[in-house]
Order: structure tokens, then C-alpha cells, then sequence
């Protein structure tokens, strides 16, 4: 969802490495619950989705063309039309590698999935931290001390395992979009996964619920202490609230020192924590204290207070609690970064999650929360208890100097980037989501229009953009990139710097705009947006041994993948919004949640880039909301 093209590096070789279950075939994650005489309704429709399209060559690359016009020079648009010309000549390689895509395609369940997992997160060798996996703020609960903290978390337990409950069972009902089915298959990637590190590339493992003894346990997490507690009885019986409750009273008691923050050392860069990881795994003990947190269902990080003055100032402190942990005198060591689930408990009614990236999108994250939420807002259901709790476990490491001096960097590390990272999150409550509605515009559309707008107020030039268009309605589709900055959006944008310019005249421009995003929207999820296909033609001629075309060599291309906005609606019926660090140096990363009447934003960028400030942009998304609305209720003019 997040992670730009221009910042991944591509291997020759891309044969994946997968535990126990092989990722992302379909067949080895989804569980026979027929055998077990479940009819379930999440997967019904499988089977019927369609397969990932090739879109046609000629018409991606107008399209290319066309999104790339406003963000270079007339001279460089010039050279690119030239070099699009080359590519798609008879005896240019691009058809060719259309051929190569195709045949591929006829051939796979998906053509891009198993590329995609490589090339987006499992040869991404930055730390994930900041830089792939996003952090999420969920409401703020009415709690501000250690009782009400682990009175939630024990709540929350059990509102995930409600959860879990509903994909083992497959009773979650099928998602649509325009009404149509869209793939599921990631629900079974959230639980019960942990990617592992490696030297040169990465590796994930998935446990689904119908293997051999599934997971029974969760990794708790506090004071840098790791235990490991069962959630389910001998027989398969959940634990009761009150249960649960005891068991964390249990941890907290057994870890009133701080440890050395051996998690701290999942924040390295992926190359570094690969040889690290080499260097723990050596040790019996170590491997086994690993495995449990690997096999374990989820992690939970019950975390140290933190230092706030206002409600404010809050709000932002728990979007970088839950992004990074603050650095390592906070609670970047009560983490383990490689878990694709890790949900954050303060004291303080603070709470979030973090998840790593390379399993799943925002939306069915976006669903568990709900879910979780929901249930930890109601009264907590009678269940009969089984009858004896087992132990908690403490997962215990050895540490030698060698491991030790390791921590220490990696400490020094994960400070230095917590230090770089510049974080907003606000609620902007002038209007929500209802406006644009009942102006018949696409809340989304609107959003992003103003977030054009914004950037060009601030800098006088637009910037490429990146935004998340969901790609599920196919068999395993994920995502691919809706090119927000367009000739329309420029234009518009231009015109609201020119008092001269009448509003009637802005608001038309408004109107093309918001119909050029719509339309790529459209595109996307119908899986003829640009990027994955053009990555695809990339990706063919290095398999295929060839040079990497000129069309990937020229300036223009570069540009227009490295994302000054790098951005994602992420809709969940809580007040949560997700989080991410930009992908680009000089770049934001930016995420918003529309509700009916307000819209949460969180926004990040790098105090090492003079260029970029969150609080400006944080003051200039304000204005551009405000201006639009202001624009169409001036004008008149609803039906955009």
C-alpha cells in the first residue's frame, strides 16, 4: 500500500522462501473446513474471480504519458515521448515483454503477486520501521493507570480471537467494491505470520489454524520482557477475560526491571538484522524464544507511560508511539517490528497497533480493529471458563558481547531515525465525509484533489503522488498506484493561486479535476492503472536477461515514481487513522480516515529535509478543504 516503487531493489533470482505455509498460493493458506463440516461463506466466490489483467501496451503507455506531462519540462516530456516511441517500436523491446507478460500471465494465479512480495517488501532492505510497515492510533480509552490498562488489553485479546474465530470459520462475509467480490485471501496472512530476516533478502511464515497443533499463544511484551501466553486451553478452549487478566498481572509482576531491548534489534536495516539474526539463532535458547514469538498468534505490547501536555500534543505522541516507539529510552525495544501483528497498550487510555507490511493492505486490518473495538465497547459476554490456566513463559535470551554491542547499535540507530522522523495527526472537524456526498462527489476524489492543492500552495509545483487503488477484485490483487497529480488537478490548483480567475471558472476546473482522479480510481481497480505494468516490463527483461529498457533509464520515469505524497485512505468506522513515514527524502507520507463529519489525518515527513515541514502542510490541507468547500457553496454548483 505504502511502499513506492522507486525505493525497492529488484533481484534476478525470485524464488521465494516460505514457512510453513507458501505464500501466496491461494490453495496452501486457505484451510479445508469442509473436512471439518463448516460451510463457510468467506471464500464462496473464489473461485470465480477473475485473474489479473496485462492491460494493452499502447494504452498504458498514453496513459504513462499523459500522468507524467505535469511534472517535467516541456524539453524532458519531449525526450520521454521519444524514448515511449522507441520502446514500442517493432524493433524496440516493449513488445516483447507485453508477449512475456502475457504468456505469464496464462500461466500463474496471479502474474504480479509473487513479484510484488519480493520486489515491494522482501528485498526492501531499509529497516521496516518508518519506512514499510504502518503504525495505527485506535480511539483513546477512558483509562490512565496500570489496572485500566490491563483491564483493556485483556478485552482485546479476546475481541481479536472473536475475530480470528470468524476467518477460521470463514463466517466473515465476502467484501465488495462497486458490487463486486473482492479477494479475501489476506484476512489469512494478518494472524499467525511473522516475516524473518536475511542477509540479502527476506523470507515470511504463515501458520494457518487447520495445520498440526495451530497456535495457541500470544507474545506479550513489557518492559522489553517477551512472554509467551496461551490463549487457548489443552482442548481448544478460549480463556476468559478474567483469566487473561490474571495472566498479565502475572507478566507485569515478573517484569518490573527493564530487560536489555533485544527486540530493538527487529528496527536495523534489513541486511544488518539478517546477520544479527544469524549470530541469536545460534543459541538453543534464543532459537526457541524466537520460534514462540514467530508461531505466536499476535504480540502485545503493554507499554511504558509516556510525557504529554495537551490532547493535541497526544494525538501526534501516540501516532509515533505506535509508528516507531519513541526510540530506545521509550518503548522501540518493547516491539518486535518483524510481527505482522503488534497491538500497543498504554496507560494512559493510549492504544494502536503495528503491523508489518508485506502480508496484507489497510482495509482488513481496518476490519479486525473495528471488530475489536466494538467488542471491547461492550459489556464483556458470559463464557464458561476452562478450568486451569497453563504457566506463563518467559522467553529468555542469551547474550554474549558480541549481541550486546549490536543492541547498542541498533539503539543508536532506531534514536537517530526517531529523531528525523516529523509527525502531525489532527482531526479536521469543519465537515466530514457527508459534504462531498451531498454534493455528489466521491469523498476520496475530494480528499485528494485538496491534498493537490495543498502541496502546489506550498511549493509552486506539483508533485508526483501516490495513492493506494485496491486491486482485490482479482484473484490474490493487492494493489496499484492512482497517480493523483494530473493535468487536471495542476490546473485546478494553479487556478486557486490567481485571485483574477473567477470562481465559476475554479470550480469548473474543480469539477475535471475531481472526474481525472475518478476515472483513474477506475482504472486501478480495474487493473489497468500504469505502475504495476510498467514494473511488470521491467521485471520481464531483467528475467529475461535483457538491459533494463531506456524508458526505465530516463529522468521522467524517476520522477514520476518518487513520491513527494505518498498517501492512503484507510476508512474504519472507529476514530483511527494509520500512519507511515514518506517515501521519498524530500516527501510526506499522508493517511486519512473520512468519517461523517470530520476526516483524521496523520502526516509525516523527515526533519532532515529542509524542504518538507508537517506543520505547514498539516495548515495548508486545512486551507485547502476549507477553500474547496467554500468554492462549491459560493458557486452553487453540487452535481460535480
Amino acid at each position: 500500500m505504502f511502499t513506492s516503487i522507486a525505493r525497492t531493489m529488484v533481484r534476478s533470482s525470485l524464488n521465494l522462501s516460505v514457512r510453513p505455509a507458501v505464500l501466496p498460493g491461494f490453495s496452501h493458506v486457505i484451510p479445508n473446513l469442509a473436512a471439518r463440516g463448516v460451510t463457510g461463506r468467506m471464500f464462496a466466490v473464489q473461485s470465480q474471480l477473475p485473474h489479473l489483467p496485462v492491460p494493452p501496451l499502447e494504452q498504458t503507455l498514453e496513459k504513462y504519458l499523459r500522468s507524467v506531462k505535469p511534472l517535467v519540462s516541456k524539453e524532458e516530456y519531449e525526450y520521454t515521448v521519444k524514448m515511449v516511441e522507441k520502446f514500442k517500436t517493432a524493433e524496440g523491446p516493449g513488445n516483447q515483454l507485453q508477449q512475456f507478460l502475457e504468456d505469464r500471465a496464462t500461466k500463474t494465479t496471479n502474474w504480479l503477486a509473487d513479484w510484488w512480495l519480493h520486489v515491494a517488501y522482501l528485498d526492501f532492505r531499509l529497516p521496516v520501521v518508518v519506512h514499510s510497515s504502518p503504525g495505527i492510533v485506535l480511539p483513546v480509552q477512558d483509562f490512565t493507570d496500570q489496572e485500566g490498562q490491563l483491564r483493556f488489553a485483556a478485552k482485546l485479546i479476546s475481541g481479536i480471537l472473536e475475530f480470528k474465530k470468524m476467518v477460521d470459520n470463514q463466517s466473515f462475509p465476502v467484501e465488495q467494491l462497486g458490487g463486486r467480490p473482492l479477494c479475501m485471501t489476506q484476512y489469512y496472512k494478518i494472524l499467525s505470520a511473522c516475516r524473518i530476516p536475511g542477509r540479502k533478502h527476506d523470507s515470511v511464515v504463515v501458520y494457518p489454524s487447520n495445520e498440526p497443533n495451530p497456535p495457541k499463544h500470544i507474545v506479550v511484551i513489557h518492559n522489553n520482557h517477551f512472554f509467551k501466553l496461551d490463549v487457548y486451553s489443552e482442548s481448544g478452549k478460549r480463556f476468559t477475560d478474567k483469566q487473561l487478566l490474571k495472566q498479565l498481572y502475572r507478566i507485569v509482576e515478573k517484569s518490573a526491571k527493564r530487560a536489555p531491548p533485544v527486540g530493538i534489534l527487529t528496527t536495523e536495516g534489513r541486511n544488518t538484522w539478517g546477520k544479527v539474526y544469524e549470530k541469536l539463532m545460534k543459541d538453543a535458547r534464543n532459537k526457541e524464544s524466537i520460534d514462540d514469538i514467530q508461531r505466536s498468534i499476535f504480540i502485545l505490547c503493554i507499554d511504558s507511560p509516556l510525557q504529554h501536555t495537551s490532547p493535541e500534543e497526544r494525538f501526534a505522541l501516540v501516532s509515533q508511539q505506535v509508528l516507531h516507539g519513541l526510540g530506545s529510552q521509550w518503548n522501540s525495544g518493547n516491539r518486535w517490528f518483524d510481527k505482522t501483528l503488534q497491538f500497543i497498550v498504554g496507560n494512559d487510555g493510549a492504544c494502536g497497533l503495528n503491523y508489518e507490511h508485506s502480508m496484507a493492505e489497510g482495509p482488513p486490518i481496518a476490519s479486525l480493529i473495528d471488530h475489536a473495538v466494538s467488542y471491547c465497547n461492550k459489556p464483556t459476554p458470559d463464557r464458561t471458563a476452562p478450568a486451569k490456566t497453563t504457566e506463563v513463559k518467559e522467553l529468555k535470551f542469551v547474550l554474549n558481547d558480541s549481541l550486546k554491542a549490536d543492541i547498542q547499535e541498533a539503539c543508536e540507530r532506531i534514536d537517530e531515525l526517531v529523531a528525523d522522523v516529523q509527525s502531525s495527526a489532527f482531526k479536521f472537524e469543519a465537515f466530514g465525509k457527508n459534504f462531498p456526498k451531498s454534493q455528489k462527489i466521491s469523498p476520496d476524489s475530494f480528499i485528494q484533489v485538496a491534498l493537490q492543492l495543498a502541496y502546489y500552495s506550498i511549493y509552486k509545483e506539483p508533485g508526483a503522488t501516490y495513492e493506494s487503488g485496491s486491486t482485490r477484485m482479482f484473484k490474490l490483487g493487492r494493489t496499484d498506484t492512482i497517480r493523483s497529480c494530473t493535468i487536471e488537478t495542476t490546473e485546478f490548483s494553479q487556478a486557486m493561486q490567481d485571485s483574477n480567475i473567477s470562481n465559476n471558472v475554479k470550480v469548473d476546473l474543480l469539477r475535471k479535476a475531481i472526474s481525472s482522479h475518478r476515472e483513474y480510481i477506475d482504472s486501478a481497480v480495474r487493473g489497468e492503472a500504469v505502475d504495476r505494468h510498467l514494473l511488470g516490463l521491467k521485471l520481464a527483461a531483467i528475467e529475461k536477461g535483457m538491459n533494463v529498457p531506456d524508458i526505465f533509464m530516463d529522468t521522467t520515469y524517476s520522477t514520476s515514481v518518487t513520491h513527494k505524497l505518498s498517501t492512503s485512505q484507510v476508512a474504519a468506522k472507529s476514530e483511527a487513522v494509520l500512519t507511515f513515514g514518506p517515501t521519498a527524502a524530500n516527501g510526506y507520507g499522508i493517511c486519512y480516515n473520512p468519517q461523517p463529519d470530520q476526516i483524521i489525518f496523520a502526516v509525516t515527513a523527515f526533519n532532515s529535509s529542509p524542504e518538507t515541514d508537517t506543520n505547514k502542510m498539516e495548515a495548508s490541507i486545512h486551507k485547502s478543504l476549507t477553500d474547496m468547500h467554500d468554492l462549491l457553496l459560493v458557486t452553487g454548483k453540487a452535481k460535480l
